[in-house]
């Protein structure tokens, strides 16, 4: 294996510690997948440079002047506050002839929004849940088609910003006050759309041309009382107490039905394809009590933290975290290598 000049984007507030000895697990929960990552890379022999990000381009030009790095690995979520922006980083570093991990400009601008991608696969004839998008400052009318419950979330926002038990509403009024929420809190467009009652699965895709789904995972609730929604609201992502409380876990799909995992992962790969992802990504789907598949998001450069779900999906697959990152990085320079080719 080459040795590899890495920079590692993040974050200016997730820039992590050389060392998290003596730290609990909540203190270390912000910044884990960029610890796990970096220091993972520098394990395996990699030279890492970690670079924090916020609203200033300058900072990945000195870092990039200073190190000659080989490869950028991209753990950016935003950009100056904004999660559409992290499409515009990979684009500078597109314009600057950097290789970089994970998803092109394009996919992400067309998977970053959660309408335009829901259109997409739509017009491809893949299943997604009703839905209406209402414009920061516009008045909420439902039409008749969505009946509730609904579900009212950011158009663009990631790692489940805004999301809530409070986001299933069952009225009108319910409904109105939760798109407010949206447009004021969150400061983004709200999209709503038909809640669908289900097990929550999620399929971790790899690859540029030539893609391999690893085994199907999904999140469960051990603990919570049958009439809880089963929804992948902030808390239970991030709030660790949270988790323990209601038993929160990701492993893998058990019990699907027969010919269901190799059915889900064909759409994944399709919608993949479609929305055009490269690197990496996670789709998101629900599968209601009759089996039918819906799908709520995809997501490219997923959270890669050790022991989280796409690292353990590519686990439960033969994949090392070691060989998960190490694939991630030759795909970000087999992808540069096309993109010269091709220019």
């Amino acid at each position: 294996m080459k040795k590899l000049r890495v920079l590692a984007l993040v974050h200016e507030d997730l820039v992590p510690p050389d060392s998290i000895e003596g730290l609990s697990d909540e203190q270390i929960a912000p910044f884990k997948t960029e610890y796990d990552v970096t220091a993972t890379l520098h394990n395996m022999g990699h030279e890492v440079k970690t670079v924090g990000v916020s609203s200033d381009l300058r900072a990945i030009r000195t870092a990039v002047e200073s190190m000659q790095p080989d490869i950028v690995f991209n753990l950016l979520e935003e950009f100056d506050g904004q999660a559409v922006f992290d499409q515009n980083v990979v684009s500078y570093l597109e314009l600057l002839g950097l290789p970089y991990t994970g998803c092109g400009p394009r996919g992400l601008m067309l998977a970053r929004d959660k309408a335009l991608a829901k259109q997409i696969l739509t017009y491809h004839r893949i299943r997604v849940p009703d839905f209406i998008v209402f414009p920061r400052g516009a008045a909420v009318r439902r039409p008749r088609r969505l009946t509730f419950p609904l579900f009212v979330k950011s158009r663009n926002e990631e790692a489940s910003l805004g999301i809530a038990q409070a986001s299933i509403v069952e009225d009108d009024d319910a409904l109105r006050e939760r798109v407010a929420f949206i447009h004021e809190r969150i400061q983004t467009d709200a999209i709503v759309e038909q809640y669908i009652d289900g097990r929550e699965l999620y399929a971790s895709v790899v690859g540029n041309k030539r893609l391999r789904v690893f085994p199907i995972w999904e999140l469960l609730f051990t603990k919570a009382p049958e009439d809880m929604p089963r929804i992948a609201t902030a808390r239970v992502k991030w709030d660790y107490k949270y988790q323990q409380r209601w038993g929160i876990i990701s492993q893998a799909a058990r019990d699907l039905p027969e010919g269901m995992a190799e059915r889900i992962a064909t759409l994944a790969k399709r919608i993949y394809r479609y929305l055009g992802l490269t690197g990496y990504a996670r789709i998101d789907m629900r599968m209601t009590p009759t089996g039918e598949l819906h799908v709520l998001e995809a997501n490219p450069n997923p959270q890669l933290a050790y022991g989280e779900d796409f690292a353990e999906s590519a686990h439960a697959a033969g994949v090392t975290y070691e060989d998960l990152l190490q694939r991630i990085l030759n795909l970000g320079l087999s992808r540069a290598r096309e993109l010269r080719t091709s220019g």
